[in-house]
């Protein structure tokens, strides 16, 4: 008899509506855990429409909530970095009884657990919103020390950068750092974390991976998926 798809966890996925990489998650994910998808309205990457994304959050999540998922995780890491990711875990919380996470409360977790406080970063982001991730994360602490973009008007227009873009971008950065994240829930990247890992002699973040990853550890879930990093392959509880 089977126990079902998701007979680990259930995660809600909030994701932005112009995205197609809400894929991503899920092909990393281990056997037994289940993302279930709601989109949030997102058309194009202006800091304006990060803001936007999480207007109406609570009808989005309560959608999620009648699927009786274990956790809400809002995928949108730009959004989270301008609507706070303590505000929108609270409302989420707050609508729906069920915890959430954020995917830059994610990429924070992933930083500490790695010991990063010098990062390089990579995104597909206009140029005003690589300036508010920056200060972002410089008022936590962690220093951005290099950076490269590829930046693109639409969520669409993020997607369709081939994975080949991730490994290019990867050889512009300089500098000493302790580790590279690559910024955007909707970008194709997965198969290329390792390589880039290997290419840089650094452990590779990205925000879809760092999502996985910090959802698994708030479940409590042991089981690691291997092949897209060392973050991603390892437990802070282990």
């Amino acid at each position: 008899m089977s126990i079902g798809f998701g007979y680990l966890a259930r995660i809600g996925h909030l994701y932005p509506s112009g995205g197609l990489c809400d894929f991503e998650i899920q092909a990393m994910a281990p056997e037994g855990v289940q993302f279930v998808t709601t989109r949030l309205p997102f058309r194009d990457t202006s800091i304006e429409s990060d803001r936007r994304l999480v207007s109406d959050l609570e009808a989005h999540a309560k959608l999620l909530a009648d699927a009786k998922v274990d956790l809400i995780a809002m995928n949108c890491t730009a959004a989270g970095v301008v609507a706070g990711p303590d505000s929108v875990n609270a409302r989420i919380r707050q609508a729906t009884g069920i915890p959430a996470v954020t995917t830059i409360q994610a990429v924070l977790a992933a930083c500490d657990t790695l010991h990063a406080t010098r990062i390089a970063l990579m995104t597909a982001y206009r140029p005003e919103v690589v300036d508010a991730e920056i200060a972002f994360f410089e008022a936590r602490g962690i220093e951005v020390v290099t950076h490269a973009s590829q930046p693109c008007s639409t969520p669409y227009e993020q997607a369709m950068l081939e994975p080949h873009t991730w490994t290019a971008l990867a050889t512009r950065l300089k500098g000493d750092f302790d580790a590279v994240l690559i910024s955007c829930a909707g970008v194709r990247v997965s198969r290329v974390i390792a390589d880039i890992e290997r290419a840089a002699g650094k452990p590779v973040v990205t925000s879809n991976s760092a999502l996985l990853w910090f959802c698994l550890e708030t479940l409590g879930i042991q089981i690691r998926p291997t092949g897209y990093g060392v973050l991603l392959a390892s437990s802070r509880s282990s």
